[in-house]
């Protein structure tokens, strides 16, 4: 969700420069700067920004420049006609004469008041067809931004994806192993007892299967894979889809926080803390999603 585009547009007589600026946010939220005498045409742009970009902390700086210039010097007569006069006696009054009492044109333009710049009236309907027509350009530029940005990052989350599919099928195969190795624990500790002592079989075998009861993660493994797959169709997914994938990295957290819950194996436990660990690092890409 992060980009940069800027864009201009003229209108008539009217100009407007327009950059955009966007950050991670699980909102559209548009942050505007408009000159003055643009102010009332903020709602129109931030509604343009919202229709096109669903998340995303976004900065809109705007800036007029029309074509005539914007600005135009005006020469306050009546003030510079005061100073003429009022340098012409005081002069006369100090005695002074020619050159001595010369006050150029130059220097009475530069007391402060007697030139003014004044911006030339902005003609509103102008420039708000300038405005909506430069945001919606920068905006093309944004979204060409995010899209090489979101190639990138398909193609880093499908790989991490892959990678915890792995790790779900290497658990699949460990959990009859923990069970195995929990039934030879068993009977060693049996074989231990004194001889007098009478085993069981079938208490044996009960146990072993309680044990197995315990531990099994069917359920979690067969869940979390049907979110793999609903996470892989997402990708493919034309729109905006960071929030559906946000809500199925909260399902596969839990249904991975369960299968260690349930874990007595070391072997699964790394396990755990691989899926955990892509889990982690899948948030932080998803972060990144509009």
């Amino acid at each position: 969700m992060t980009g940069f585009a800027a864009a201009s547009a003229t209108d008539g007589a009217e100009s407007v420069q327009v950059e955009l600026r966007s950050v991670n946010g699980k909102f559209c939220e548009v942050k505007a700067r408009l000159p003055r005498e643009l102010a009332a045409l903020e709602t129109d742009a931030v509604k343009r920004i919202k229709e096109r970009l669903s998340r995303g902390t976004v900065d809109l700086s705007v800036r007029r420049t029309t074509a005539a210039g914007g600005a135009a010097p005006r020469v306050n007569a009546a003030a510079l006609q005061a100073l003429a006069q009022s340098a012409r006696e005081a002069a006369a009054q100090a005695g002074l004469s020619g050159d001595a009492a010369a006050v150029s044109l130059g220097q009475l333009l530069l007391v402060p008041g007697v030139v003014a710049v004044e911006e030339s009236a902005a003609d509103v309907s102008s420039l708000g067809r300038a405005l909506l027509t430069a945001v919606d350009a920068a905006l093309d530029g944004m979204q060409a931004v995010r899209r090489r940005e979101g190639a990138a990052l398909e193609a880093d989350l499908r790989g991490r994806l892959g990678r915890m599919r792995s790790v779900v099928d290497e658990v699949e195969r460990l959990v009859p192993a923990s069970v195995e190795s929990f039934r030879a624990r068993l009977e060693a500790r049996l074989a231990e007892l004194p001889p007098d002592v009478m085993v069981d079989p079938s208490r044996l075998a009960q146990e072993v299967l309680f044990f197995a009861d315990r531990i099994d993660v069917t359920e979690e493994l067969v869940r979390l894979r049907a979110h793999f797959e609903a996470f892989d169709a997402l990708l493919s997914r034309e729109g905006p889809v960071g929030r559906p994938l946000e809500f199925l990295l909260q399902e596969l957290g839990r249904e991975v926080n369960t299968t260690g819950s349930k874990n007595q194996s070391v072997e699964v436990a790394q396990r755990v803390v691989e899926l955990k660990t892509e889990l982690e690092r899948l948030r932080e890409q998803v972060a990144n999603v509009e």
